[in-house]
């Protein structure tokens, strides 16, 4: 779990001007809220946000915010973020109050790990079909993923949510009949592809037919 703390000033104006007063001071609006409490509106440095991101834990650190010039201090983690669409830069971020003692749902990321047997020796496809997972627990074990074990799938074996182990204390809150990964043989991507390249060809033959009644015509 994070420890580190990130000291933020609480936000008082609104509006495009006073975002962009922020983005000069090198800042970003944020906005914490949960809890039951009232939502505050502060100013937060981007690159600390990167940093936490960054992290093992990534979206699902814990860390400390605490307001400049006072003594609260608050357990977070990210909710949400907002980047621009071209520059992809941080433009605004969600902060979710947590109470260490009480369960959160977050979303973590899978990790597929090994090499199927599958795809060494049968030239069979990993379909990586869920790359998260929703989970419930305490916010002091989020963990910052779960591996999947792929080493002795063969082609047409597929793993489910509810086969995976998790750490003690953390459950699925989805569909735990959902498959994470399926291994598939080349056999089922030639069905695939046949009828599309049948499909090109048709209009090729369509034009010879044309070309071919011209000449007779002119005959």
């Amino acid at each position: 779990m994070s420890q580190e703390v990130l000291i933020v000033p609480k936000r008082d104006t609104f509006g495009k001007a006073a975002v962009r007063d922020l983005k000069k001071s090198g800042m970003i609006p944020a906005v914490i809220y949960g809890l039951n409490e009232p939502p505050v509106a502060i100013a937060i440095s981007p690159k600390a946000v990167a940093r936490v991101i960054a992290s093992d834990a990534g979206m699902n650190s814990v860390m400390f915010l605490q307001r400049e010039g006072t003594d609260i201090k608050r357990h977070v983690i990210i909710k949400a973020l907002q980047r621009d669409p071209i520059t992809a830069r941080l433009r605004h971020v969600d902060f979710m109050r947590v109470d260490m003692t009480i369960k959160v749902r977050v979303k973590v990321p899978v990790r597929l790990v090994g090499t199927a047997v599958g795809v060494k020796s049968q030239g069979g496809v990993l379909d990586f079909s869920h790359r998260e997972i929703e989970i419930e627990c305490l916010p002091s074990i989020i963990p910052a993923h779960i591996d999947v074990d792929v080493t002795n799938l063969m082609v047409g074996d597929s793993i489910r949510f509810e086969q995976i182990a998790l750490m003690a204390n953390v459950v699925f809150t989805g569909d735990v009949h959902q498959v994470v990964c399926a291994l598939h043989g080349k056999a089922a991507e030639e069905e695939v592809a046949t009828p599309v390249a049948a499909a090109a060809a048709e209009p090729e033959v369509v034009k010879k037919g044309k070309k071919e009644d011209k000449k007779e015509d002119k005959k």
